[in-house]
């Protein structure tokens, strides 16, 4: 056991912070893409992957669904972040003296009002942890970073303004991957059951698809659709519904679904997160 669990990007993103929040006993082992978080697990380097799947400002991540099913993976857990965002700068540096933030694309826009308020100008950097690495090592009191506090933990550098997100509801969705399913019953609030299939070439067969989850008593707590091998005609669907595979009901429903799907392929069986509620 290498008890790791493996993340996309640098030390401090945010992807590192539902590492330390969902598995604190595990070294966090950040990789540069998706794919390299994956084959981290699959190689044997790393136990588990933390995956961000949707957020609460922009939806869902892009990639994450294509890249699940083909992964050899199993999702086990489901972590929430609740996305602060802090401006972090050197030692000495007071929030007068900062004249630039720099951070991702989509965290600026996030904190235009503070930006705004304090006469800032806004930098695009490919990684908020990045941002905060690099005006770290630059040293300069003029020079900021939107990041994590964790972030600011890592790098030595001071927060000069905390939460200055101007949404109050900015959460991120991870799903924890492993080698192995779980299919145990665990968790105080519930089972969630992930899968993903296609539909067959028949009117309404989506529609006929769904049905049994309705006539069951089935909560679907996500659908959503993406293309398959850059085809429009050949469309997959992930879906996330609560209830385990031995429930009664659940097998009903999972039943009709083959009659109306191809390739039904279940990815995880999970306890549901209280950050749900």
């Amino acid at each position: 056991m290498s008890n790791r669990i493996a993340f996309q990007g640098e030390p401090g993103a945010y992807s590192h912070e539902a590492c330390r929040n969902a598995r604190p006993d595990m070294e966090a082992l950040p990789c540069r893409t998706f794919e390299d978080v994956i084959e981290s697990v699959r190689s044997g380097e790393a136990d588990l992957a933390m995956l961000p799947v949707e957020n609460t400002t922009y939806g869902r991540v892009a990639d994450i669904h294509r890249l699940l099913p083909h992964s050899g993976l199993h999702i086990i857990d489901e972590a929430f972040v609740r996305v602060h965002i802090n401006l972090l700068a050197v030692p000495g540096a007071t929030l007068e003296d900062i004249t630039e933030a720099h951070s991702h694309l989509v965290l600026l826009p996030q904190c235009a009002g503070f930006l705004k308020e304090h006469d800032i100008r806004g930098r695009v950097s490919p990684d908020n942890a990045r941002a905060a690495r690099e005006v770290s090592e630059q040293g300069d009191l003029h020079s900021a970073a939107l990041a994590s506090e964790l972030a600011g933990e890592i790098y030595g550098l001071n927060v000069l303004a905390r939460h200055i997100e101007d949404q109050d509801n900015n959460t991120t969705r991870f799903l924890v991957m492993s080698r192995q399913a779980d299919m145990s019953r665990r968790g105080p609030h519930g089972m969630i059951t992930s899968f993903v299939f296609q539909v067959r070439n028949i009117p309404a067969a989506l529609y006929k698809a769904m049905g049994g989850f309705a006539t069951n008593g089935i909560n679907m707590t996500k659908l959503e659709s993406y293309m398959v091998d850059g085809s429009f005609t050949a469309t997959q669907f992930y879906a996330d519904i609560v209830g385990h595979p031995e429930d009664r009901n659940v097998q009903l429903a999972m039943e009709e679904l083959e009659h109306f799907t191809t390739n039904v392929e279940v990815l995880g069986v999970y306890p549901a997160a209280h950050s749900r509620g």
